[in-house]
């Protein structure tokens, strides 16, 4: 079996980023469909904006999982990173594209979307989740060397930046009475959004993302801290056992 630094082994780096990835599939549905609905009820741009966002980082944890299932496999492991790098950067570009129109129909229209309690909700939740969700896939992402994950773990940082963009409009609305704050906040977000998806879109063989152009020193912490992890969940799991 092919070991990482300090001993980590591929297979438990592999088995700790598919349980983020379920994690990130359950919670960024449950996020996508809160969100869209107080969007669509409230005809609040950023909102949905952010939904659709939370709804392309599932199918972002999807990919990453594929590319996962097939890390032991040295041979389809490149042309699967690929794969799923373009898939998640093609998913940026749709989204940059979308919150571009509508935010700009709104302004031009006037229309003035609809407090929501329940949209604030939402992005506060997200602020708290995301970046521990982030930071926990970055080093798995880190120890594995792996690009595709480490543009999941991106999406993950983008969707709490996003939340916070978001409620900025969403909560000026509400709180202000500032129509234009919100599809303004959702413009904002389209630079973040358009400059990952380009960097996916155009992943090429051979292109080494900055997680794999990391120093050894780096990819050793994220390994170690990893170590102390496991290390901590066997210690639990043998206390268990005794008992």
């Amino acid at each position: 079996m092919t070991s990482t630094a300090d001993g980590v082994t591929r297979a438990h780096l592999v088995s700790r980023g598919l349980k983020l990835s379920y994690f990130t599939i359950a919670y960024n549905t449950i996020e996508a469909m809160v969100a869209l609905t107080a969007g669509v009820v409230s005809g609040s741009v950023a909102l949905v904006g952010f939904g659709i966002d939370s709804a392309i980082e599932v199918t972002s944890s999807g990919a990453s999982q594929w590319r996962l299932r097939r890390d032991l496999h040295v041979g389809k492991r490149e042309h699967v990173e690929l794969v799923t790098h373009r898939i998640i950067g093609w998913s940026f570009l749709i989204l940059a594209a979308y919150i571009t129109f509508e935010s700009l129909y709104a302004l031009i229209q006037k229309e003035a979307p609809d407090r929501s309690t329940l949209g604030v909700v939402i992005l506060l939740l997200s602020i708290i989740v995301m970046p521990a969700l982030a930071r926990a896939k970055r080093n798995v992402a880190r120890a594995l060397e792996s690009r595709a994950l480490e543009s999941d773990a991106k999406q993950a940082s983008l969707c709490a930046y996003l939340s916070v963009i978001a409620l900025a409009g969403v909560g000026l609305n509400a709180l202000a009475g500032w129509w234009w704050a919100d599809p303004l906040a959702a413009l904002a977000m389209v630079p973040i959004v358009a400059m990952e998806g380009f960097e996916g879109a155009s992943a090429r063989h051979g292109n080494r993302p900055e997680c794999c152009r990391a120093s050894n020193a780096s990819r050793v912490e994220s390994s170690r801290s990893l170590v102390r992890e496991l290390d901590t969940v066997k210690a639990t799991e043998v206390g268990r056992a005794e008992a």
